[in-house]
């Protein structure tokens, strides 16, 4: 699956306003990333309630991943 990442950033400091990453796949929108100083939230495709998940909590689970990957 080809993945195609869109953003847009707002002409103001983060925390005022969030900035939005649309993640699409093969042609298909996958669904709308926002990220703001507080959290992480997950849009999926045509849903209006997304998932939500802070910072510290973020953390947590990509450290819990069980892939590792080198920069």
């Amino acid at each position: 699956m080809k993945h195609d990442v869109n953003f847009t950033l707002p002409m103001r400091a983060l925390g005022k306003a969030d900035i939005e990453f649309q993640v699409w796949g093969d042609g298909t929108k996958l669904g709308t990333l926002r990220v703001s100083k507080g959290a992480l939230v997950w849009f999926p495709k045509d849903h209006k309630k997304g998932h939500k998940i802070s910072w510290g909590s973020f953390d947590t689970l990509m450290r819990d991943y069980p892939t590792a990957e080198t920069r």
